[in-house]
């Protein structure tokens, strides 16, 4: 397939390539990432997913892009809201998979020497593993509550405090959720998994801010040079799997009825107005509030820990951002406004300064972009740019993005040498299975910081702090 160097850190995939292609592919990456992403179908995913009907722009990849389910992971495609449609592979399995911020009022001395104990009673506090349950039981009417008031539900139940809302992406709820679309088969595996991590990439860190890049933007963030900070990487667990599984499975059906095609049957798609576009976007909100609620329980419990060991009431959230999502935006094409449809799976939403949808004590300085690393290797704090609302539809990377496969990164390293590596290097790992360990070492995934240089030379983000971990929770 031809693909054509526009940039230092750009590349097109001209819709010449492929007759069903709408627009073309651009791919943010550098000469190292470009011949990663050409590894797998990472390039055929990307082209694919321009043949989508109602695309605008770009078919964009993210230089962590990587193969995926139908979209590649890394991906962003925006449709028209009126002529498109909306397709589970461009958000993905795990429907606001994400990540939240915590800063705390501690130095890196005043936790150092009680890492190993303080990661201890965090994974005690936070249940990690495929299919693991928490300390909640749901029953059906209450789990409603939780996927439809969103962030609220916390409140209202004392997991979090009122002002948490305002540094959560959409406050914390999508007000178009519709629990009544999700499956009882959905319910059920949800019902119990509020407040857990779940396996795969997902995780709780504790982390020392290493870097500051950008003085100002960081104090505006609460963030400070050997703060102690938290972060957490997980989404909508079973609930938001099955949801994508049912709706994957009604919309391949459905296709025919719309006289619809894809050259993957992976992008199975049906129009947004449509019934079966309705009721999976009722659905989609609905896990993604569950997922909220999700980081919210975890976050709770990071505070309970903290206030018993350390005798502080200190631990606010700085920003909660979605990375599986598919949300109804307003951006400027072809020097007009138009209402879209914006596909983000595996991608995160980048608003610059004055957006009227990031927090009003950030509002002159952008929206927090949070990128988690591999684990044991650093993470990032960035800020939003205009350039992104201009090029990417306000979007940015999301993470390292997977170089091997899980079997793979199991066959280069034993999890004892994985433990030692990260000992070494002063971290300390708690995690459910040894498998969590090996499936996860960072010779698993590209070089975070080679991703994030691209994000930041491409002008869709920009570097604001690097973030060190030593403390690690794994399922």
């Amino acid at each position: 397939m031809t693909i054509e160097k526009i940039s230092e850190v750009k590349y097109r995939i001209p819709k010449t390539n492929k007759p069903f292609m709408n627009v073309d592919g651009i791919v943010y990456a550098d000469e190292n990432l470009i011949e990663a992403i050409r590894n797998d179908k990472t390039i055929d995913q990307i082209a694919n997913t321009a043949a989508l009907p109602g695309i605008i722009g770009y078919s964009l990849g993210m230089p962590d892009a990587h193969q995926g389910y139908g979209f590649c992971i890394g991906g962003v495609a925006a449709v028209d809201y009126q002529r498109g449609v909306i397709s589970p592979g461009g958000i993905g399995y795990d429907i606001n998979c994400g990540v939240r911020l915590l800063a705390t009022d501690l130095n890196a001395d005043q936790v150092k020497s009680k890492i190993e104990e303080l990661t201890k009673n965090l994974f005690h506090e936070i249940p990690s593993g495929t299919g693991k349950g928490g300390k909640l039981k749901l029953n059906q009417s209450e789990l409603d509550k939780v996927m439809k008031l969103g962030i609220d539900w916390s409140i209202k139940n004392n997991y979090a405090f009122p002002y948490d809302k305002e540094f959560i992406e959409e406050n914390g709820c999508l007000t178009n959720s519709d629990p009544n679309m999700v499956s009882v088969r959905a319910k059920e595996r949800g019902r119990d998994q509020l407040g857990t991590l779940g396996s795969g990439n997902h995780f709780v860190e504790v982390q020392i801010v290493q870097e500051i890049f950008d003085d100002s933007i960081a104090r505006a963030f609460n963030l400070h040079k050997d703060q102690i900070v938290v972060l957490i990487h997980t989404g909508s667990r079973g609930l938001g799997h099955q949801v994508c599984t049912d709706y994957l499975r009604e919309m391949d059906a459905a296709m025919k009825n719309y006289n619809l095609s894809m050259p993957d049957r992976e992008l199975a798609c049906v129009p947004i107005d449509s019934k079966e576009g309705r009721n999976y976007l009722g659905a989609m909100a609905s896990a993604a509030n569950f997922a909220f609620n999700n980081r919210q329980l975890i976050t709770y419990n990071v505070r309970e820990v903290f206030e018993r060991m350390f005798k502080t009431d200190e631990v606010k959230i700085i920003y909660d951002v979605c990375h599986n999502i598919a949300k109804v935006e307003q951006h400027r094409v072809n020097d007009e406004m138009k209402t879209v449809l914006v596909h983000r799976k595996g991608a995160t939403r980048a608003f610059p300064k004055h957006h009227k949808d990031i927090p009003e004590v950030y509002r002159e300085f952008g929206q927090p972009v949070l990128i988690p690393g591999s684990m044991g290797t650093y993470s990032y704090v960035l800020v939003g740019l205009e350039t992104a609302m201009s090029e990417t539809f306000g979007s940015t990377c999301h993470g390292a993005g997977r170089s091997l496969s899980r079997n793979k990164a199991k066959q280069i390293m034993t999890a004892d040498e994985a433990v030692k590596k990260l000992k070494e290097k002063g971290i300390y790992i708690q995690a459910s299975t040894r498998s969590g360990i090996t499936e996860e070492i960072p010779e698993a995934y590209k070089n975070i910081s080679n991703v994030v240089d691209v994000v930041h030379k491409a002008g869709i983000s920009s570097k604001v702090a690097k973030l060190k971990p030593i403390g690690v929770i794994k399922g």
